[in-house]
């Protein structure tokens, strides 16, 4: 089974559902789970590759370039290795294996693009995955997870961060004339839903009736792509207002939430459930008690501080931070860390254990940074808009100012 970060909610909950509808029969053999695939030098975690093995990969990287850590050439060449001739990746491909065209995924690709990105110095394999997801973009502009299938919000999502990040302007990525942007937009709930469900994104429309229903990881991988970013978030203009609903009036035409306003109702949306959740989402899967969402919490961080509201962010890093042992099982868990550490950076916090973690389920670093360096800096106080950098330099001048005034009031005494 995939896993819900890469899935997200509904495609996971449909998975739970088809292995409930097949219980063994009592006179057949006991199934047996397909064999666990050999973790290759290089990847980070000691899980089973098949199904993330891209995914963690990349995150990882992704978070330890934001923190200054070099990592070794082995982890930087299996990532590079997994992609296809064709520019895509897949979510593992065992050392030696061909490449299956069917294998390959939008999400791994996404991923992927970001950490090479991130990495710099891989612009050929970069312009490659770019080539492949605009190939493999469908007619209404949005993505699947593999081509061929209806798009869904979360790969999207994901494949407008990797075009943002490799500076490939989703307006001008379009397929039949509808650009990336409309493809979000496809999945975004609008003025006909009821008011607290406006601004969310629908993982996929109902098939039969077309209708968006609010997905907790959908919106909140899609909130990121709709504020215009990608992986490592970089805090940028902040904002100390809440994000704005979407403007309705009733009896107005119903329409798609404009780009401009869709990355404010998506964090309006996700304020709002944060609040009610005491700062989580929620998983909620048929027949199953709902329990707290980490995954899709940090992507609301993510895309919250991206769109300029790190105040709304912050009881969701909060959450995250004190729950943290147990997401990352005690910092093993190499996806679960390397998201935890990327929203750490994001919100400007402390991240010099995430990293020392992090570092330690994969290869050796070629370098580190200093704890000094590797903790991120606290977010810059404000007073009418001035920063701290620029208070400390003013009160520099006025302190050596005041140091020569001293000194000619004291050779003008000795004068006297």
């Amino acid at each position: 089974m995939l896993t819900a970060a890469r899935l997200g909610a509904a495609a996971l909950s449909a998975a739970l559902l088809v292995g409930a509808a097949t219980p063994a029969l009592a006179d057949s053999p006991a199934p047996t789970s397909p064999a666990a695939a050999a973790v290759p030098e290089g990847l980070y975690g000691k899980g089973d590759p098949k199904y993330d093995g891209v995914w963690r990969q990349s995150l990882a990287l992704i978070a330890l370039a934001g923190a200054k850590v070099t990592p070794g050439d082995s982890a930087v060449s299996w990532l590079a290795g997994q992609q296809c001739e064709d520019g895509g990746w897949p979510s593992f491909r065992a050392a030696g294996a061909a490449c299956d065209a069917k294998t390959e995924d939008s999400n791994a690709t996404a991923v992927a693009v970001q950490a090479l990105v991130a990495l710099g110095g891989h612009q050929d394999a970069v312009d490659k995955g770019v080539q492949w997801l605009k190939a493999n973009q469908n007619a209404d502009g949005t993505w699947a997870f593999n081509p061929g299938n209806p798009g869904d919000a979360n790969s999207t999502g994901l494949a407008v961060n990797a075009l943002f990040a490799a500076k490939a302007n989703p307006a001008g990525v379009a397929k039949s004339g509808k650009n990336a942007f409309d493809g979000l937009a496809v999945f975004q709930v609008g003025c006909a839903a009821p008011a607290d469900q406006r601004g969310a994104f629908a993982y996929q429309p109902d098939p039969a009736s077309g209708a968006l229903a609010p997905n907790a990881l959908a919106s909140a991988q899609a909130s990121l792509a709709a504020a215009g970013g990608w992986l490592p978030v970089a805090a940028g203009v902040r904002s100390d207002a809440a994000p704005r609903p979407l403007a309705c009036q009733d009896g107005a035409p119903t329409a798609a939430v404009a780009h401009a306003d869709s990355a404010e109702a998506a964090g309006a949306y996700l304020t709002a459930q944060l609040g009610a959740g005491g700062n989580h989402l929620t998983l909620s899967t048929p027949g199953a008690t709902p329990t707290p969402d980490y995954n899709s919490t940090a992507w609301a961080a993510l895309g919250l501080v991206q769109s300029g509201h790190p105040q709304q962010a912050a009881g969701a890093v909060d959450w995250l931070t004190q729950n943290g042992a147990t997401w990352t099982k005690a910092g093993t868990d190499a996806g679960a860390t390397a998201t935890l550490l990327l929203v750490s950076q994001a919100a400007q916090r402390d991240t010099a254990a995430l990293v020392q973690q992090l570092t330690a389920l994969g290869p050796a670093p070629k370098a580190v940074a200093s704890p000094s360096a590797s903790a991120s800096p606290a977010p810059a106080s404000k007073n009418n808009g001035i920063g701290q950098y620029w208070l400390i330099a003013v009160g520099l001048v006025i302190g050596i100012g005041g140091g020569l005034l001293l000194s000619l009031q004291r050779k003008r005494g000795a004068r006297l």
